[in-house]
């Protein structure tokens, strides 16, 4: 039988900022977005590191007990983990035999097919939300943000999504941009709750190594201020909240 494997760029085994509890998160290689604010540009090219499925799981049985006390599992982030779907929905596959909780984390850029092949064997998902307005989404990312919300809803009919939102100081947090998201999260079939993110510029030495001009130079990182404006424009919207301190 020939061994199911992905592309992959690093592997984190102690996270804890990528869903519920202690998790192993995979971060895959590859990804369809090209955001101005990444700070992880080294995910969008697919590369050359590949893993089997199998290795992934015997990785994980190493630090089971962690992911187990603390309520954890896995998470498939990226890049894009649905750019490999058929692998992401093995690696799942194999976790929901095993009972370790599955998480994706994904910005639904991506035929909707896609989904439908990992959704059933995934516990959680976290789905970014770069920006609602299709224009300003074009210009943050270089893409369109159809098909995005279109995942988004799929999503949410499916199971409780929560929904990260990176606030950018003078970018994504005026308060027609989080009306925008408000209005959003209310179009959604199922329970939801927005994860707010602070911008920060962590990312700009990987961008120097890479040979690129950091795009959004000048912009400062959020701080709490900025974060707390926003939690505040949200629940004057009934939207549940959460307060982060990373962005991604």
């Amino acid at each position: 039988m020939t061994q199911q494997y992905g592309y992959y760029h690093s592997i984190e085994t102690f996270g804890t900022v990528d869903g519920q509890g202690i998790r192993y998160v995979l971060f895959l290689g590859g990804c369809s977005l090209g955001c101005k604010f990444c700070h992880n540009p080294d995910t969008w090219v697919r590369g050359d590191k590949t893993i089997t499925v199998e290795a992934v799981m015997a990785d994980i049985k190493k630090y089971r007990r962690y992911y187990e006390a603390s309520g954890g599992g896995i998470t498939l982030s990226g890049g894009e983990p649905l750019l490999q779907p058929d692998f992401a929905a093995a690696v799942f596959k194999r976790c929901r035999e095993q009972k370790v909780h599955t998480t994706l984390d994904t910005a639904g850029n991506y035929p909707a097919g896609y989904l439908d092949k990992v959704l059933p064997y995934t516990d959680a998902v976290l789905f970014s939300i770069k920006a609602v307005d299709p224009v300003k989404h074009h210009w943050l990312t270089g893409a369109d943000n159809t098909r995005i919300l279109a995942n988004l809803q799929k999503v949410s009919a499916a199971m409780p999504v929560t929904v990260r939102y990176v606030v950018i100081p003078g970018i994504t947090n005026s308060r027609e941009d989080i009306h925008a998201l408000a209005g959003l999260i209310k179009t959604l079939p199922g329970q939801a709750v927005v994860e707010l993110l602070p911008y920060h510029t962590f990312g700009r030495k990987k961008w120097a190594e890479l040979g690129k001009p950091y795009l959004l130079e000048g912009v400062p990182d959020a701080v709490p201020q900025d974060v707390a404006r926003v939690q505040a424009l949200l629940k004057e919207q009934d939207i549940d909240v959460l307060y982060e301190t990373m962005a991604g």
